[in-house]
């Protein structure tokens, strides 16, 4: 399990390193620069904010010390937030999103698992529909669309909830729920059809021909195995939510990393847009990492076989 931990890192810095490449190239291969279309700028200006900031110094240069700073993990000044450290935006950004992201989460799989599993248990008849028509609305109605929805119904006309801010547990709870609808109807949908599976299975009708409970077999057998696929999804879902839903937190007026992505990419904030990306990144492949070692706490064949696999 070390080795294989080990191996996974390795790969993980030659993934990151393909990433900084990439974003950093393809920033500098879109025209123009950040102060370009500043028009109010006198040209002399936006010539020494260009030399301040090293846009000016050859690729190669910039690529050199855009690498050296990343692996230092300093991501640089904003270009357009003035006097504001990228490190800083991201710390102060990054505990909402990930508050935000850790309750959407937690919404997602505990209902997910739970309404896939009640329609799997009663397939074909009405809670089965019931389940599968709630999941096709949570795939069918995008978030922003659903945010809307709780805002005008649960906020503006029931009152039981605020309608924006970001200023304790109650005004969570709709990003929350908006945040998690898809993903919760995703996670429906593979557990009930893994679910399936695993009741026809030779070892659940063995199971039950044994005598054993139909609740004993369902959730320490059945459901077990029938959380793998769930698990997979979970990698990139926990990157994804983690680092915030831009659109969620644009709408209910959040101040997460949402904010900040998407005023980088308007504004053409350079050191803002790839210190973001660089940690997105991070993020989701820790998240795969985390995930694959996961697999061998549910299913111990898995582990058997990275182990036989690792010492080769």
């Amino acid at each position: 399990m070390v080795k294989y931990i080990g191996q996974r890192l390795i790969y993980i810095i030659i993934a990151l390193f393909i990433i900084i490449t990439a974003t950093f190239f393809l920033m500098r291969l879109a025209p123009g620069n950040p102060f370009a279309s500043e028009r109010t700028v006198p040209p002399a200006i936006q010539e020494s904010l260009n030399e301040k900031y090293g846009l000016d110094d050859p690729w190669y240069v910039q690529y050199g010390e855009y690498l050296v700073n990343t692996v230092k993990g300093d991501f640089g000044t904003s270009m357009k937030y003035r006097y504001r450290e990228t490190n800083d935006m991201i710390a102060e950004g990054f505990p909402i999103s990930m508050t935000l992201g850790l309750e959407a989460m937690f919404i997602a799989v505990g209902m997910g698992v739970l309404i896939g599993t009640i329609a799997a248990l009663f397939h074909n008849k009405w809670p089965d529909y019931l389940m599968s028509v709630i999941a096709v609305i949570g795939i069918s109605v995008p978030s922003f669309v659903m945010a809307s929805i709780l805002q005008y119904y649960l906020a503006l006309k029931a009152g039981w909830f605020p309608i924006a801010g970001w200023e304790g547990f109650l005004y969570s709870i709709l990003p929350a729920v908006a945040l998690a609808s898809t993903p919760m109807a995703f996670i429906a949908k593979l557990t009930r059809s893994s679910m399936l599976e695993e009741t026809n299975s030779e070892y659940v009708k063995m199971a039950k021909a044994k005598g054993i409970s139909k609740w004993v077999v369902v959730f320490k057998h059945a459901l077990r195995n029938a959380l793998l696929p769930v698990v997979t999804y979970l990698a990139p879902l926990t990157a994804g939510i983690i680092t915030g839903s831009f659109v969620i937190e644009e709408i209910f007026a959040i101040p997460g990393m949402g904010k900040y992505f998407v005023t980088s990419i308007t504004n053409r904030d350079y050191t803002v847009i790839m210190g973001t990306t660089v940690f997105y990144s991070i993020i989701l492949l820790l998240a795969v990492l985390l995930v694959d070692i996961l697999y061998s706490f549910i299913d111990p064949r898995i582990k058997l076989r990275g182990g036989k696999s690792g010492g080769k």
